[in-house]
């Protein structure tokens, strides 16, 4: 049965009451019980089906036989370009970093067939020198496109890549060298440079609010823009499995453009500002499976392109599943957005656990009104959740907006599936900001759900087709 139309300002109901509390809710319509009979979850198994991590020569290319010395202070970038050009020019295979520790001054560039394992005791720390990484390449930095500083692991228009091995990548990011850019704590002091100067972010922004062609987006030196740690773009067949990242400059995991991807037995920890775990943008068929997540930022969120230039490429982030993963400090444990210009669709997260006093939310969807874009068919199920700042699930049409406010491309939500999903303490069951009454939240569906320890019980502002079954809230069934 729908509840009437609720008026502004009506009062949080706290988690003791039977009922869901709205705030400010215009329409916040209900249903009673679903007869959705559908299963959701079918789609999944399709797209697992399409997801196959690429397959390598059995061949192997020690760095140690190019000139890398293990235990040195040698950098040993110059032996592992050598011994990926000979791997490529012998029809591709396995570039072996031994265990050992390693100094690499500057990025590796990846090439089709070649899969770079990490061996167990390896230790690759990267230089923290932004010279290093120049030349520029092309990237997207926030979801835009331009050319900047190159990733510290990067590949374009590849096919057959590979990161595995269960060694460790560290780029050394700190609050003496790269963090200090993100213009506010981490290091930075008053009159250092950072992204907030007006010749970075801000230019940037423009550049895509103006449409200015990627050719003349130029960055790089003078910048302060921080690169990601690894990038994939425009590749296919894409297998990252095994390895620890340490310490990135930025985002960790960025695959762009990219299709059939594996990540897989991954261990992120990087507390840096703006340090997402793993952010798949405008990718189609990927699996996020088994990884551990313990970050400054989302653990994973997914993205495809921030306003102009997302809408513009219309690539969505679609064919998404998360399983079995564990995520530990964050901004969110499984994050649709914020730069979802292009949209997102088809998105499973299953069999995952959350839990830290220092992860803010566990599902979340953050975007707003100039971002555009669609964002449909959001599954999740088989969740635990221990402890988290905010809400278990969280969905935000007012996220911040950092460039020109007074553009309005209001994006569309649409069915968001919650089943199985249990917490123990957080601040809010569900918190929701719609846009408005014509722009809300539309049939997010909660099933089988238990959240304990809810402190303000559920708030909700514009959110149309909501439907409760068997959701508890502090042991209260709420009831429609």
């Amino acid at each position: 049965m729908l509840f009437k139309q609720i008026h502004r300002f009506a009062a949080i109901f706290f988690a003791g009451l039977l009922t869901i509390g709205v705030v400010g809710c215009k329409s916040a319509e209900t249903t009673e019980e679903t007869t959705d009979t559908t299963d959701h979850w079918a789609g999944m198994e399709a797209i697992l089906a399409e997801i196959n991590p690429p397959e390598f020569r059995d061949a192997t290319y020690d760095i140690t036989e190019f000139g890398a010395t293990a235990d040195s202070d040698e950098d040993a970038l110059p032996a592992i370009k050598a011994a990926i050009e000979a791997c490529v020019a012998e029809g591709g295979g396995q570039v072996l970093i031994p265990p050992g520790n390693y100094v690499v001054n500057g990025p590796i560039h990846l090439r089709s067939n070649i899969n770079l394992h990490v061996a167990e005791g390896a230790n690759v720390k990267f230089s923290t020198e932004p010279s290093d990484y120049l030349p520029v390449v092309m990237t997207r930095w926030e979801g835009v496109e331009c050319y900047n500083y190159s990733a510290l692991i990067y590949a374009y228009e590849q096919e057959n890549i590979a990161i595995t091995g269960t060694g460790t990548l560290d780029g050394q990011a700190s609050e003496e060298n790269w963090w200090p850019w993100c213009g506010k704590g981490y290091g930075h002091e008053e009159g250092m440079p950072s992204q907030m100067d007006d010749h970075s972010r801000p230019k940037l922004y423009g550049w895509n609010d103006r449409e200015v062609p990627v050719e003349e987006r130029i960055l790089g030196e003078g910048s302060y823009l921080r690169p990601n740690f690894i990038q994939p773009y425009k590749c296919k067949n894409i297998l990252i499995d095994g390895p620890t990242l340490r310490n990135s400059p930025m985002w960790v995991m960025n695959p762009v453009l990219s299709e059939n991807v594996t990540i897989q037995n991954v261990t992120v920890i990087s507390h840096g500002p703006n340090s997402d775990g793993c952010d798949p943008e405008s990718c189609k068929n990927v699996l996020i499976k088994n990884c551990f997540f313990d970050t400054g930022d989302d653990c994973i969120a997914l993205k495809s392109g921030r306003n102009q230039d997302g809408r513009n490429i219309g690539r969505p982030i679609e064919n998404v599943i998360v399983q079995g993963c564990e995520m530990k400090d964050g901004h969110g444990g499984v994050v649709i957005g914020s730069e979802v210009s292009g949209g997102a669709r088809n998105i499973y997260a299953e069999n995952c656990t959350m839990d830290s006093p220092n992860l803010d939310r566990a599902i979340r969807v953050k975007t707003n009104k100039i971002r555009g874009g669609t964002i449909e068919n959001l599954f999740f199920r088989n969740i635990t959740v221990g402890e988290v700042k905010e809400a278990v699930v969280r969905i935000n049409m007012r996220y911040a907006i950092f460039s020109d406010a007074t553009q309005e491309y209001i994006p569309e939500i649409n069915n968001i599936y919650v089943e199985n999903v249990t917490s123990k303490k957080s601040k809010y069951g569900v918190l929701i900001d719609g846009y408005s009454d014509e722009h809300p939240v539309k049939g997010l569906h909660l099933k089988n759900c238990r959240f304990d320890g809810v402190a303000d019980g559920n708030k909700i502002e514009y959110a149309t087709d909501l439907s409760f079954e068997d959701y508890y809230l502090n042991g209260e069934l709420v009831q429609q």
